[in-house]
């Protein structure tokens, strides 16, 4: 009797083993792709500087001058200059048909008239009052149309304020000048209104010249 030589079957591998197998394979490789990428430097793009603000009322330099509720600086801001009486004298004796001849003349007498209202032998209560008279005479002087009249008045009765405070031998002369000015128009229309007010700015030019001395 022949014998059978009988073999066993070799069983095949799982095929889940092989989809594992597979599957970690891809782990690895997706791992080391991951590394890789990780490790190289990250560049960043450069910062754009903005740009330099453009000078405004905010930033820079300053163009206007600011606003003050200071009286004396007030004063001073609109304080003309060429104020000293031989000033005052040589443009009272220029041409008076000249655009703003008087209102000109009324700035330059104003200008040579604080100092004195401000000095220490003459400021007292009625100086002071008639200095703010005269202020107040000229607040609209800038304005087309105004009359110069007011604030020729106060200027004569300042210095007559002055005059009558430590200078009695000027007395005739002040008295004077208070009455030319009130006899002025305010205009420089005719002729005869810019005779009057050449004659009456002359005259203050003397008399504050005279002021300006030490007192008697």
């Amino acid at each position: 009797m022949a014998d059978i030589n009988i073999q066993r079957k070799k069983s095949s591998p799982s095929p889940w083993l092989l989809i594992l197998l597979v599957l970690l394979g891809l782990a690895a490789v997706g791992y080391y792709v991951f590394r890789a990428d990780s490790d190289q430097p990250v560049t960043t793009a450069p910062a754009v500087p903005s740009p330099e603000p453009a000078p405004d009322s905010t930033t820079g330099a300053e163009t206007a001058p600011r606003p003050t509720n200071d009286p004396a600086v007030a004063d001073m801001a609109t304080e003309e200059p060429g104020g000293s009486p031989d000033e005052l004298a040589a443009f009272a004796a220029s041409d008076a048909s000249a655009p703003n001849y008087g209102r000109r003349g009324l700035e330059m007498l104003m200008a040579s008239l604080r100092p004195l209202a401000d000095r220490d032998d003459l400021r007292d209560a009625t100086v002071s009052e008639k200095r703010d008279d005269l202020t107040s005479a000229t607040s609209r002087l800038q304005e087309q149309g105004t009359s110069l009249r007011p604030g020729y008045v106060a200027a004569a009765n300042l210095i007559k304020a002055m005059q009558q405070k430590a200078y009695p031998a000027l007395e005739a002369d002040a008295g004077e000048l208070v009455n030319r000015a009130n006899a002025l128009s305010g205009r420089t229309n005719t002729a005869q209104e810019q005779q009057q007010v050449r004659d009456f700015l002359s005259r203050a030019a003397e008399i504050v010249r005279a002021l300006n001395q030490p007192a008697q």
